[in-house]
């Protein structure tokens, strides 16, 4: 029963700070005589036409009032749940519709902050991107390529309109005997589960031939050198299949 009267008193003096807040409001913007905890209570006239008569500036004393009393509720946990309701029906007593506008404005600036800072990371990752861009090696691969392959870098990307889209990834070509051709070639031939059958099968995942003498990128070894092929990590063989299209250019050099 204590514990039950404790509670009923911080309630009490919750809705006389807010009613407070209200009088004092009124006053001074010259609006009806201020109102008591106990005309609040007994609901009288003298209270209705002190709501009627609140400026804004008595809903923003009566919501700061607000938050600071949850503030001081908030350490004693779930027990100040029932001081909070009282709290919040003193105050939807008093400013009908007010937590409802705060709760909105509050979720609105949420949204706006959030739009903002993803904005802000986006626009960062644009500018690291084009630092990114404006340092990497293009070497002799013209901007009208779709894919670039630097035999002795060891190196291969995708580009649109001259943009680096992916890549610098890793690749292997051929070795000495075999060497992988240079110049301008185009995507003639796509095969997902290729096989090599001049190689007792050997297995050519996600080929792309460039030639028609059987020189393709597939996934394979970039350790090892190739028979002529450019080879490619399982996940950018992957990319490059996906991505590549029949008829785009690959430049080789």
């Amino acid at each position: 029963m204590q514990k039950t009267s404790r509670t009923q008193k911080t309630a009490k003096r919750g809705v006389t700070a807010i009613l407070t807040t209200v009088a004092a409001a009124a006053t001074i913007f010259g609006a009806v005589p201020a109102a008591s905890a106990q005309d609040f209570t007994a609901g009288s006239s003298g209270i209705n036409e002190a709501i009627a008569a609140a400026t804004n500036d008595a809903r923003e004393g009566a919501w700061v009032t607000r938050n600071n009393l949850h503030a001081q509720i908030d350490p004693m946990g779930p027990s100040g749940l029932p001081i909070k309701q009282a709290v919040d029906g003193a105050i939807n007593g008093v400013f009908p519709g007010l937590l409802e506008e705060k709760a909105a404005a509050n979720e609105a600036a949420r949204r706006a902050q959030a739009e903002a800072e993803a904005a802000r990371v986006q626009a960062e990752a644009a500018q690291r991107a084009a630092e990114e861009a404006a340092r990497f090696n293009r070497g002799s691969c013209p901007a009208s390529a779709d894919v670039c392959v630097d035999i002795d870098g060891g190196r291969s990307w995708l580009q649109e309109n001259g943009q680096v889209v992916y890549g610098a990834v890793p690749v292997s070509s051929g070795g000495v005997t075999q060497e992988t051709p240079r110049g301008t070639f185009y995507i003639n031939r796509k095969v997902k589960d290729e096989v090599s059958y001049i190689f007792n099968n050997a297995p050519m995942p996600y080929a792309m031939y460039f030639t028609y003498n059987g020189h393709a990128f597939h996934q394979g070894n970039v350790a090892r050198t190739s028979a002529g092929c450019v080879r490619l990590n399982q996940q950018d063989a992957i990319h490059y299949f996906n991505n590549v299209h029949i008829g785009d250019m690959v430049y080789i050099y």
